[in-house]
């Protein structure tokens, strides 16, 4: 059989159930009693288990866009030994609009290829599992004989770009068991340019945060990253040299003082300041800085920037019994603008032997048999009310509390109260929602306040508030009845923008009840039927962020394309709802952010829900496009002259030229945002996105008379 030839033998994935022909033993899956089973066995599974060192190559490669012209033989197989795992990622494998903006390329078939053609000669090797987001690849191989033993596979990705999800930045990862240990393998690229450390800081915990992995038994709770015996974290993490002097840096290179060059690393500071990367271990760094080359040469960047040689492509790590053999980079290789690094580990991997794993079995079922004689199940709560205080848009509060368990292992769970959905409110989460206890173990359950798009307008107008009773249930036990309660501060994301028209005053100095009134206010029965007063031509808390960006941001560099920090979004929030101050806190980027969650949050988008079909049937004739708009409500129309008004400032040529933005981008970025379908209309085609992207790009190459 060739060896680039795979068969659904040898890979593993999560539509199949595989963990009981890795060990061979007989055991079920799901239910409450399988489920206490499989946590005792994990928690006795010193007992019938033993170690086993397996090799795993690690690599990692930004190929700045360009498809593959080399063999990658002299990165992946340098070595004598083959190894038993690969884990080969890449990042920008694609910097076309395409990819960025449909996520579609036909790379990664390339990549693909080329990495199946240049593994190690020595073995023969099965792809377990492929994930890409945009350009970021990641690829698990396994050798053919192992395969058999690997299970429990999953894949996931988490997009950290503008508005937290566009993929030109953020992680993929796949996860995996290998005999009896579990493993995830996260492939990131982080938020580029020096100054952006804080940036990169955040990129890596929403990764953590939002990466979760659905598991077998669909009753328990998704696996974080976290959960996994064994992380290995690679990619182009983009942390920089902290304030050095380019021609400083290359002399350090050339007498190879890599020490001295790692003191002004920014990984390393942000990892010994705790703020990223905890908990893990990385390598002495014995190689050169991996970026910035001319592409196809070993020289360094000779271009205008002429970047600062960096250490930006990394190989991290997390767990126990891990060896690292070797950490380097490939300098031969010349396709980038970066050199792919590679790490090589013995991993001791816990392997069961099925003699002892049975015993242990018996023992735990004949114990478990007992216990459920015994009584009903009961807990203790540390806590039965919550009180959620100035909740503001999309800013995550928590309270926690400890379910207690008794002597009588426990199902917890929280229920439906009868006539309802969903065991809680959209605005409320409770993480976990439902598990299983060990007699006298306990639980911490964090209740996590969230409102976002979904939920602020009914918040704002006062029709619903935060208040719920969620209801936790026992099996075969009582239930407990918990209140939450709080209140919301009314904001300006997530209010129409006839209500904000009709506003001369910040939002949270408004009166609930006028705030109600105009929020329900109907939009195409007359734009000035129910106010005495004259509306704003468009809305001060969008005027104040298109002004902020038009006086700071039109020749900033990846405007609308890099995302901002999280916390400046709070301080530009604060500043609409509260009118804190005159002029807004925050970096170009996170204005820009900003604006676009804001037209994001309109419950009635720019280009009116019930206009969507017809612009998309328009979407090819720039006059039927302009007689469309012409119909809007007046306070939509003004807005949309703005902001194209605005967007055709930001392309007129002594701009772009150093923003880097072309109608094409703009269009992509707006016409998802500005024409959006109506929430019973199913999910957007490709298609569809084209149309309203082309929609949006008439309006920019040229301007409307009839607006």
């Amino acid at each position: 059989m060739p060896r680039n030839e795979v068969t659904s033998e040898m890979v593993r994935s999560s539509s199949v159930l595989v963990s009981d022909k890795v060990q061979g033993l007989p055991m079920q899956t799901f239910g409450l009693r399988e489920t206490i089973i499989k946590s005792q066995l994990a928690q006795k599974e010193d007992s019938y288990t033993h170690l086993q060192s397996f090799r795993f190559f690690v690599g990692t490669y930004n190929v700045n866009g360009q498809p593959p012209r080399e063999s990658l033989q002299p990165w992946l197989s340098q070595d004598i030994e083959p190894p038993d795992v690969y884990c080969v990622g890449f990042q920008e494998i694609d910097l076309s609009k395409e990819a960025f903006l449909f996520n579609d390329t036909p790379r990664e078939e390339e990549w693909f290829k080329a990495v199946t053609e240049s593994l190690h000669p020595g073995a023969k090797y099965a792809k377990v599992k492929l994930v890409r987001l945009v350009g970021i690849l990641l690829l698990l191989y396994v050798r053919t004989e192992l395969a058999m033993n690997v299970s429990e596979v999953e894949a996931e990705t988490v997009g950290t770009g503008i508005m937290g999800r566009m993929g030109n930045k953020g992680g993929v990862a796949i996860r995996f068991k290998l005999h009896n240990t579990t493993l995830c393998v996260v492939n990131s690229h982080l938020a580029a340019h020096a100054e952006e450390y804080e940036r990169r800081n955040q990129d890596f915990r929403d990764i953590c945060a939002r990466m979760q992995f659905c598991q077998l038994n669909l009753g328990l709770p998704p696996l974080t990253i976290n959960k996994h015996n064994i992380i290995l974290w690679l990619g182009d993490l983009n942390y920089r040299l902290e304030e050095q002097d380019v021609e400083q840096v290359k002399k350090l290179v050339e007498v190879r003082d890599f020490q001295a060059l790692y003191q002004h690393d920014q990984l390393k500071i942000q990892r010994e300041a705790m703020a990223v990367f905890e908990g893990y271990m990385e390598g002495e760094i014995s190689f050169q800085p991996t970026y910035k080359y001319n592409t196809g040469s070993d020289d360094w960047d000779t271009s205008e920037k002429c970047r600062i040689p960096a250490w930006c492509d990394r190989i991290l790590w997390k767990g126990k019994n891990i060896s690292q053999l070797s950490y380097r980079s490939h300098p031969t290789l010349r396709n980038s603008d970066h050199k792919p690094v590679s790490a090589v580990f013995d991993i001791g991997v816990k392997v069961a032997d099925k003699e002892l794993y049975c015993k242990t079995l018996e023992e735990i079922v004949r114990s478990l048999d007992k216990l459920e004689n015994a009584s009903i199940p009961s807990v203790a709560l540390s806590k039965r009310e919550f009180l959620f205080k100035d909740v503001k848009y999309m800013q995550l509060q928590v309270e926690s509390f400890t379910i207690r368990n008794g002597p009588v292992p426990c199902q917890f769970e929280f229920i439906n109260k009868p006539g309802e959905d969903a065991y809680c409110k959209l605005w409320l989460a409770a993480n976990p929602s439902k598990g299983f206890l060990l007699p006298d173990s306990e639980v911490v359950v964090e209740l996590e306040l969230f409102v976002n798009k979904s939920t602020a307008t009914r918040l704002n107008s006062g029709e619903d508030k935060l208040e719920d009773i969620l209801v936790l249930h026992l099996d075969r036990g009582k239930d407990y009845f918990l209140p939450v309660s709080g209140n919301y501060l009314p904001s300006c994301f997530g209010s129409p923008l006839q209500t904000l028209s009709y506003m001369r005053e910040p939002i949270q100095d408004m009166l609930p009840e006028t705030i109600r009134e105009l929020t329900l206010m109907p939009l195409w029965e007359g734009d000035d039927a129910f106010r005495d007063q004259e509306p704003l031509e468009i809305p001060k808390e969008l005027w104040m962020m298109v002004d902020h960006l038009y006086r700071n941001a039109c020749q900033q560099e990846d405007l609308f394309q890099q995302p901002g920090l999280r916390s400046e979004f709070e301080q530009i929030r604060d500043c609409l709802d509260a009118g804190m101050m005159d002029t807004l806190i925050g970096s170009n980027h996170s204005v820009a952010e900003a604006l676009l969650l804001f037209l994001e949050s309109l419950p009635e988008p720019v280009i009116c829900y019930k206009l969507y079909s017809k612009c998309l049937e328009h979407a090819d004739s720039f006059v039927l496009s302009c007689q469309v708009v012409s119909t809007l409500p007046k306070c939509h129309k003004n807005v949309f002259s703005y902001l194209m008004a605005f967007l055709r400032e930001l392309l007129i040529h002594e701009h772009s030229r150093k923003n880097h933005l072309d109608a094409n981008i703009l269009a992509s970025i707006f016409g998802g945002l500005l024409l959006r379908p109506p929430p019973d209309h199913p999910k957007p085609t490709v298609a569809e996105k084209r149309k309203a992207q082309q929609f949006v790009q008439h309006f920019l190459l040229r301007e409307c008379g009839v607006l």
